[in-house]
């Protein structure tokens, strides 16, 4: 009995271990594979140097303390604190992001295709939501005071708008070294090169004339 017990344990462990089996997660947007032993060679992320030549400089980064320049169409400024500012991060998983905001200062819709996203305000009033996938496509949004906090599920469009009439800070922990953005009118209306016209017509219901001004914009 006891060693029907154990075998049978054992099989779970085996069939829970090849369930819960998986590629690694990408960390770039794709990373094609080659056959040429000769060609240049890249990897799903970036390489590893001697660990016995890692200083504290590949560990910190000073930017954060800096508020960002929020002159622009937007009124807002995002500084990462990723991979590529921090190597140290390479392989562990997270990063983070300082958000400036004019007032009515607004990051737009976008997603992260590689990371749920958690966001802390500093200062100022923000309004923040992201919809769900369809075909429910719903609203889950709030208003957010200084020390709230409000998690972006990875992938999901979301967005941030300073509803207050002073300036907005915001922090925000993402779960991976190279969390990737997409911003949902650039990447539709700014594509390089364009997305047919005609594609567009039919997606969003319009006019070809007024799709072709969302493009000039972009």
């Amino acid at each position: 009995m006891v060693v029907n017990t154990l075998a049978y344990i054992a099989l779970l462990a085996m069939a829970f271990s090849l369930a819960s089996a998986s590629d690694p997660s990408p960390l770039q947007d794709f990373c094609v594979a080659v056959n040429d032993t000769n060609a240049a060679v890249f990897v799903n992320g970036k390489f590893c140097q001697d660990p016995k030549l890692a200083t504290s400089n590949d560990f910190s980064f000073s930017g954060l303390r800096l508020p960002g320049n929020t002159s622009n169409q937007l009124g807002s400024m995002v500084t990462p604190a990723t991979v590529a500012q921090i190597p140290g991060l390479n392989t562990l998983g997270v990063s983070l992001a300082r958000i400036d905001y004019a007032p009515y200062g607004l990051v737009p819709p976008h997603t992260h295709p590689r990371a749920t996203e958690i966001l802390t305000v500093l200062e100022g009033t923000l309004y923040v939501g992201f919809v769900t996938s369809d075909p429910d496509n719903r609203l889950i949004s709030m208003v957010l005071y200084k020390g709230d906090v409000f998690v972006f599920p990875q992938g999901l469009i979301h967005f941030q708008l300073n509803v207050g009439t002073t300036n907005a800070v915001s922090i925000s922990s993402l779960s991976s070294q190279n969390p990737g953005v997409i911003t949902i009118a650039s990447a539709v209306f700014g594509s390089k090169p364009a997305i047919s016209v005609d594609v567009l017509t039919k997606a969003f219901q319009l006019d070809k004339d007024v799709v072709a001004n969302l493009q000039s914009k972009f």
